[in-house]
C-alpha cells in the first residue's frame, strides 16, 4: 500500500491531503484528484493579505494576526483570533505557489511534555521538516501567490528567527523554563529589564494575538534572583536531608505500616488459619462418628470457610503491602546514596552545575501570588539520573499540593509547597527571553 501511493504521488494521479489548505476547495466526488481543486475567493483573497501584510516594513507574525483581528477574519477553525503556527504555516505552504508537494515533513515521537501544569491529553508526535530536494512533486493547481513574493516571505522567516529575542542568552536564569503561574497556568518566561532587574513574568500577560485571550493574567512580575535563592537554598535542604524524603515515601505507601506490626501481622492471621483447619478437621470426625446429624455439619462448615476465606483476603492485602514496603526501602536507598554523592559538591557548585542540578531534581517551580510550589522529580535508580522528569510521558497533574508520591516507572515526584514568601510588584519595558529545549543531559558526577 506504502509503494502503491507513493506510485500515484509521483504520477501526479493523488493528493497528499485529507483536507486541503486554507483557501482551496476539493471536488466533492473525487476529494483526492488534483484537478478537481479550486480556489475559494474569499479564503484566497484573505490568504493573498496575509503574504502582503508580512512583508511590509517591520511586520512580523503578531502585527499579522493583530491584523487579521482587527478586520474580522475567523481563523480556519473559526475563532476571532488567529494562531501564530496558522499564519507560520499559510506563509510556509508551497501550495499557494501552485505547486503541490509531498513528503515535506516526517513524523517523530515526541520527547518532552507538551505542558507541565496541564493534563496530557492526547499525545502526538512532531513533525520534523525535511529538505527541499527531497519532497515529491504532485500537481499544479492555482496559485495564489507568486513564486518571488513566497521566496521573500520565506527570506524573511528565517531573518526574523534568527534575531528573535527569544534566542537571546545574554543573561542566566538558573530557573529557566522550569517556572509556571499559578493563575493561569501558563508558563513563565524569563526577562530582564533596561535597568538590570531579572523577573520571571507570566506568558499570560502577553497581548491577545499572542495568548488568544481577551483578558491578560493578573499575575505579578516575580524577582528573578529572590525566587532562585530560594527555591536553590529548598533543593539543598532537601539533598542534605533526604530522611524527609524517606518519611513523604513512607507515609505516601498504604496502612503505614511498620515491619515489626507487618511480621506479627503476619503471624497472627497464619495461626488464625491453622486454628480454622484444626476446627474444620474435628468438625469432619464429628460428623463421621455420628455426633452430628449432616445439615449441622454443614452449617457449621460453611461458617468456617467463610471465616477462612476472609482471613486469607487479608493474607493477600498484607503480603501486596508487604512487597510495597521492601519496593519504597529500595527506592529511599538509592535517592539517600544519590544525596550523598550530590551533597558533597553543592558548596563549590558552579552556575552550570547547578542549572544541571535543578533541571535534574526540579520538575516545576509554580508561584501563586505568595505562595511557592516546588515540585521534586527524585531519581529512583541509575537510569533516572541521566533522564529528565519532563521527557517522561506522564499525567501527575492530580498530586495533592502537600507532599505526595506517583507511581509511574522511572523518577519520583513530591510535592513541597513553600508559604508567606512575598514577591514585591514591579513594572517597565522587559525584553523576551525564552529558554531553548535541552533535549539531552550529562549525567551528575
Amino acid at each position: 500500500m506504502r509503494r502503491g501511493r507513493l506510485a500515484k504521488l509521483r504520477a501526479g494521479l493523488l493528493l497528499p491531503w485529507t483536507k486541503p489548505p486554507y483557501g482551496y476547495r476539493l471536488h466533492p466526488e473525487r476529494p483526492r484528484d488534483p484537478a478537481g481543486v479550486v480556489l475559494h475567493p474569499a479564503e484566497s483573497a484573505v490568504v493573498a493579505q496575509i503574504f502582503a501584510a508580512y512583508l511590509a516594513p517591520g511586520a512580523c507574525l503578531a502585527s499579522v494576526i493583530r491584523i487579521l483581528h482587527e478586520r474580522e477574519v475567523h481563523s480556519p477553525t473559526g475563532r476571532a483570533w488567529w494562531g501564530l503556527a496558522s499564519v507560520r504555516g499559510v506563509l510556509t505552504n508551497p501550495a499557494y505557489t501552485g505547486r503541490v508537494y509531498a513528503g515535506r515533513t516526517r513524523m517523530r515521537p515526541s520527547r518532552i511534555r507538551r505542558s507541565a501544569t496541564h493534563p496530557i491529553g492526547r499525545p502526538h508526535g512532531s513533525a520534523t521538516p525535511v529538505p527541499c530536494p527531497e519532497w515529491i512533486p504532485v500537481a499544479v493547481i492555482p496559485a495564489v501567490v507568486s513564486q518571488e513574493q513566497f521566496a521573500l516571505v520565506r527570506e524573511k522567516l528565517a531573518h526574523n528567527q534568527a534575531f528573535a529575542r527569544r534566542r537571546n542568552t545574554t543573561h542566566q536564569y538558573l530557573l529557566r523554563a522550569l517556572v509556571s503561574c499559578g493563575r493561569c497556568r501558563s508558563a513563565c518566561t524569563a526577562q530582564t529589564s533596561a535597568s538590570g532587574h531579572a523577573y520571571y513574568v507570566c506568558s499570560g500577560k502577553h497581548q491577545a494575538q499572542r495568548t488568544h485571550r481577551e483578558l491578560r493574567c493578573p499575575a505579578r512580575f516575580i524577582p528573578a534572583r529572590q525566587l532562585e535563592a530560594l527555591v536553590w537554598a529548598d533543593l539543598c535542604a532537601v539533598v542534605t536531608h533526604p530522611d524527609r524524603i524517606a518519611e513523604a515515601l513512607t507515609r505516601a505507601q498504604d496502612g503505614h505500616w511498620l515491619p515489626q506490626a507487618m511480621r506479627a501481622r503476619q503471624v497472627s492471621l497464619h495461626t488464625g488459619r491453622a486454628s480454622i483447619a484444626q476446627q474444620v478437621h474435628r468438625l469432619t470426625e464429628a460428623y463421621l462418628h455420628a455426633v452430628i446429624p449432616l445439615t449441622e455439619y454443614e452449617r457449621r462448615r460453611k461458617d468456617l470457610e467463610q471465616q477462612d476465606h476472609s482471613l486469607l483476603l487479608q493474607e493477600q492485602q498484607l503480603a501486596a503491602e508487604t512487597n510495597r514496603h521492601h519496593e519504597i526501602a529500595g527506592l529511599v536507598t538509592h535517592i539517600e546514596a544519590f544525596c550523598r554523592r550530590v551533597h558533597a559538591g553543592l558548596a563549590a557548585a558552579t552556575f552550570d552545575a547547578q542549572r544541571q542540578l535543578v533541571e535534574l531534581l526540579i520538575d516545576r517551580v509554580v508561584v501563586t501570588d505568595d505562595q511557592v510550589d516546588i515540585r521534586y522529580a527524585l531519581p529512583t535508580s541509575p537510569d533516572g539520573e541521566r533522564l529528565r522528569f519532563c521527557y517522561l510521558r506522564t499525567d501527575y497533574f492530580r498530586v495533592p499540593a502537600e507532599t505526595s508520591l506517583a507511581t509511574p516507572p522511572g523518577p519520583q515526584i513530591l510535592g513541597r509547597q513553600r508559604r508567606g514568601q512575598r514577591f514585591p510588584g514591579a513594572n517597565g519595558l522587559m525584553t523576551e527571553d525564552e529558554p531553548p529545549v535541552q533535549e539531552h543531559l550529562g549525567q551528575l558526577a
